[in-house]
């Protein structure tokens, strides 16, 4: 346990800014989930509607710090791939 008056600062911060970013890679991960449910249906208006939620939603998370910018964008990279095939 912490023993200083920082530490516990410290350790109080630690607690709201995890729940933050636990809060911000829900939000993405759940995006990215409605994409690949509309691209398993095989509906590509609808996988395309969900890509212009999704990628916002990874832009926000890389700034926000909750996700890393190279990952993010190769997720967005394949799932746009995807949805260009799509027939």
């Amino acid at each position: 346990m912490a023993q200083h008056k920082s530490a516990e600062k410290r350790a109080r911060q630690t607690k709201k800014r995890t729940a933050v970013n636990r809060a911000r890679r829900s939000k993405v991960r759940t995006a990215v989930k409605k994409l690949e449910t509309a691209i398993a249906s095989g509906d590509k208006s609808a996988a395309s509607a969900a890509l212009k939620e999704a990628q916002p939603a990874l832009d926000k998370g890389v700034t926000k710090g909750a996700v890393k910018s190279r990952t993010a964008s190769r997720k967005l990279s394949r799932l746009n791939a995807r949805v260009k095939a799509m027939a």
